[in-house]
């Protein structure tokens, strides 16, 4: 297996996870600055009737301190050098930029921050891979104008991305519209900045949301190309292969029903340029409606996005009709447990071979190159007496998983590259724990606030930093090599 020789290894973050300094630098709040940590978060996501209020005495905010890259980030970022990474993929924070989402003019100390990143990133022949918006709305949009169910955040959102398309123009060449857009559809809390307050109202809003999202999306390709002409800007989506249970027809149909809406719906939007035909009996079925404006469906016909990143951590097996006591854990959502594969500490199911699947589903669909920009094994680490990590869980987890994207490239599919997420420890999203870690860097840093954020070299850290250096022909786990 040979991979691209211009193949962009590296790792992945968010900023509301591990930038930390959510008071400064004129920052506003943020939709992730509001949801608390533990696992109390998901019921907030998943419920309705969240306040979107900070309530520090029944609550802890762990991604007000992150892992505090936002003071150390040329301390990280030389750590992501000595691994060899080719690109970084990162987030700009949009109320960094406009405290509030609706000013007229950008936060000078915003945009000089994240200048300063940039610089050191490219300092060592790293590539920035930008998410324009990754879960970090401005709290002001949310409470003041409804989240994306309004119209006017479409402005609000691509005023931000021609700001920051022309003052990084000469530093970022990679960029995503929005991450893991198509994850609203079963929890639109994080990305939408609304939750659902009952079964009867979530369809509307929820899909008039993503058509304002859509339309903005369009808007940012359409920049992008005109203030940045040799960049690439792509969508992100979650992509988790839907598997049915058995050879059951009725459950077929139903795991080709929920890859539809799941997986393609949104990447089919922002890629084919057009509303699936499918996509219209689920319309008329759940009466929903959506106010297009004139000009929308042609602006999404004109800027398609240039390539699909997604993430990809687990598959997931459906049927039709399953009991409580089938149903499996996943990332946002799940099915009922494949009895063929095993799980991770948090219930995620491990399907290295599911990632080949992903990648040759998605290219032969849309026929653009893609990128994968998360993948990961979340998992509870100790620190040995002699201060090592050796985490050869993650190694193996990720070792199957390069393999099988090396299958999917002699299959024929164009991959651009893959970043791991959390390649240094930081705040999960769904939990909002530090113990939930993926990173190949460990961060001293726990669930009940203490920790002194020392940075210290897992096993992996070496691995993974063996592996760029043979791009990818060096995938084993030497058992003493980092003693």
């Amino acid at each position: 297996m040979k991979f691209p020789e211009n193949f962009l290894w590296g790792g992945a973050t968010a900023a509301n996870q591990f930038e930390g300094g959510f008071n400064e630098g004129n920052k506003g709040l943020n939709v992730s600055d509001v949801l608390p940590g533990g696992k109390v978060r998901l019921e907030v996501l998943k419920n309705p009737g969240f306040d979107f209020e900070i309530d520090n005495e029944k609550y802890t905010y762990p991604n007000h301190v992150g892992i505090d890259f936002y003071n150390r980030y040329k301390e990280d970022i030389k750590l992501f050098s000595e691994m060899g990474f080719k690109c970084f993929r990162m987030s700009i924070a949009w109320t960094r930029i406009f405290p509030n989402g609706d000013e007229l003019v950008p936060n000078e100390e915003g945009l000089a921050f994240y200048d300063r990143v940039f610089d050191e990133l490219l300092k060592y022949g790293i590539e920035p891979v930008v998410t324009i918006s990754h879960y970090e709305m401005p709290l002001h949009l949310v409470k003041e104008y409804g989240g994306w169910r309004n119209r006017k955040l479409i402005g609000f959102y691509e005023r931000y991305a021609r700001v920051i398309f022309d003052r990084y123009k000469d530093k970022v060449k990679y960029w995503m519209t929005f991450n893991e857009i198509n994850g609203a559809t079963h929890m639109p809390i994080l990305s939408m900045g609304f939750s659902i307050q009952n079964e009867e109202d979530k369809y509307t809003p929820t899909f008039q949301a993503f058509h304002h999202q859509f339309v903005a999306s369009s808007l940012a390709v359409k920049a992008c190309h005109e203030i940045i002409p040799d960049a690439k800007i792509g969508c992100m989506l979650i992509y988790a292969p839907v598997y049915a249970f058995d050879c059951n027809p009725e459950n077929i149909m139903y795991a080709m029903q929920e890859s539809q809406l799941f997986n393609f719906f949104c990447g089919d939007v922002q890629v084919r340029g057009e509303y699936p035909s499918y996509i219209k009996r689920y319309f008329r079925e759940h009466n929903i409606e959506l106010d297009i404006h004139e000009g929308d469906l042609e602006l999404l016909k004109t800027y398609p996005v240039d390539y699909v990143g997604f993430s990809y951590y687990m598959s997931r097996t459906e049927k039709k009709v399953k009991s409580e006591e089938e149903q499996a854990q996943g990332n946002i959502l799940a099915g009922v447990k494949n009895p063929f594969l095993k799980a991770s500490d948090w219930g995620w199911e491990i399907d290295p071979i599911g990632l080949r699947i992903a990648l040759n589903e998605l290219y032969d669909r849309y026929r653009v190159p893609l990128f994968i920009v998360e993948n990961g094994l979340g998992a509870y680490d100790k620190v040995e007496t002699d201060e090592s990590i050796n985490d050869d869980y993650r190694i193996d987890y990720l070792k199957s998983h390069i393999e099988q994207m090396g299958e999917a490239i002699e299959d024929g599919v164009e991959l651009m590259g893959y970043t791991p997420w959390g390649c240094i420890d930081l705040v999960s999203a769904s939990t909002g724990e530090y113990s939930k870690r993926y990173g190949f860097i460990y961060v001293d840093k726990h669930d009940d606030g203490s920790g002194t954020m020392e940075r210290r070299k897992k096993k992996s850290f070496y691995w993974y930093k063996d592996v760029i250096a043979t791009n990818g022909e060096q995938l084993e786990n030497k058992e003493l090599a980092y003693v």
